[in-house]
């Protein structure tokens, strides 16, 4: 019998042939080892157990007080993070979510009309095809370029795509998966194009702790920037490492009369679903103590893989390798000796190594491959080993 599904929906529902494999793989019990693994809990980090979970023991958290915005003391939190960051943020300025995901659809039902466009980087993470597309609105790709060994935005490119329509531009800041920083220059002429078309800018800042370095032209965050309407969101996925405890924040900014309206708006929106769990508020100040614990944890992991490819690639010489400003991931150019697809389930396949495709992240060009910085360091070599045989037996 057919039902009228929403056309929202209309997604190909097969798993391709990438998943297909890996799946049967893992129904045999075969030994994969995932270099796109990007969830820290399952990447052997030594997570301080006792004070994360004590923090729940809160009777607080038999009762039920909602707001709207979310728990004062939470909000508070928040601002103490940003405070040891050096960044001064208001808790009346911030907004609780239970994921980045939802903060993106609460931003997307404040700002944009069925039919109208949100401006999104190209290559970038692919979920926002899905929650613009969900939220009725409609994509476009602004490129994000690589020269002079760093990746910086088009910024012509992206002018070409802007019109009377555009009601937002997403900026992924460090970007996932190129690692790359928002630059002084750069948000400059973002911000005069926001206020010329009356634009909103969204800045994703989940990855911002794990900068590789400082750099004197980098835009750290959009959270006290000056001129147009402006959404910074953060969250403890990647914070603290803790993905599974859901709670993540939008940080409005611009000026101080369009800031209360879209505030007053987005207090609404927040209010009709309450998807924060009282929990993860009641804990959230006793976790962000441990930030620098946990990030620190998470740090070394990624410098010493990303040494370690960077190493590895030098000696090998049949690849290159993209420079990177931050963030969990690596990219990786291989040879034209096979398509992106051939190179990805031959590693599968044969070598029983899962990497992500170049066009998972809508790479213009192939073959790429892009690699998880998380794994276990020994885990993450043995897995280049197999890789760059593969490559030498394939050249």
């Amino acid at each position: 019998m057919f039902y009228p599904f929403s056309h929202r929906t209309n997604w190909p529902l097969q798993p391709n042939q990438l998943i297909a494999a890996l799946e049967s793989f893992r129904e045999k019990g075969v030994d994969v080892i995932d270099l796109t693994e990007s969830n820290p809990t399952r990447c052997q980090f030594l997570y301080p157990d006792g004070p994360i979970l004590s923090s729940l023991l809160d009777s607080r958290n038999i009762v039920y007080d909602p707001l709207a915005q979310g728990s004062w003391d939470a909000r508070k939190a928040v601002c103490e993070y940003y405070q040891a960051r050096g960044t001064i943020v208001e808790p009346q300025r911030i907004i609780l979510t239970c994921s980045t995901s939802e903060a993106y659809s609460f931003l997307f039902r404040l700002l944009v009309n069925p039919g109208e466009h949100i401006a999104v980087g190209q290559p970038s993470y692919p979920l926002f095809q899905y929650l613009i597309e969900l939220n009725d609105a409609i994509v476009d790709y602004y490129s994000i370029v690589y020269k002079k060994k760093r990746w910086t935005i088009d910024l012509d490119s992206l002018e070409q795509i802007v019109h009377a329509n555009t009601r937002a531009i997403i900026l992924v800041n460090p970007n996932n998966p190129t690692g790359s920083f928002l630059t002084v220059q750069e948000l400059a002429k973002l911000n005069d194009l926001c206020q010329k078309y009356k634009i909103a800018l969204i800045s994703d800042e989940v990855f911002a702790d794990y900068a590789f370095g400082p750099r004197a032209d980098r835009v750290n965050s959009l959270i006290n920037n000056q001129g147009p309407l402006s959404f910074s969101l953060g969250g403890i996925s990647k914070a603290l490492g803790l993905p599974q405890m859901k709670l993540s924040w939008i940080v409005l900014n611009g000026e101080q009369d369009v800031m209360k309206e879209a505030l007053k708006r987005l207090e609404i929106i927040a209010d009709t679903y309450l998807s924060v769990n009282t929990p993860s508020q009641n804990a959230l100040k006793d976790w962000l103590s441990l930030a620098p614990h946990i990030q620190n944890m998470i740090r070394e992991r990624v410098m010493t893989n990303w040494n370690v490819l960077k190493q590895s690639v030098a000696a090998f010489g049949l690849c290159e390798i993209f420079d990177c400003e931050g963030g969990w991931y690596a990219i990786l150019k291989l040879p034209s000796a096979h398509n992106e697809e051939e190179w990805v389930m031959n590693l599968l396949a044969k070598d029983h190594v899962l990497v992500y495709p170049g066009y998972f992240f809508d790479f213009k060009e192939e073959p790429y491959i892009v690699l998880s910085l998380l794994p276990e360091t020994k885990r993450f070599q043995n897995g280049l080993t197999k890789i760059f045989k593969r490559i030498k037996a394939n050249s």
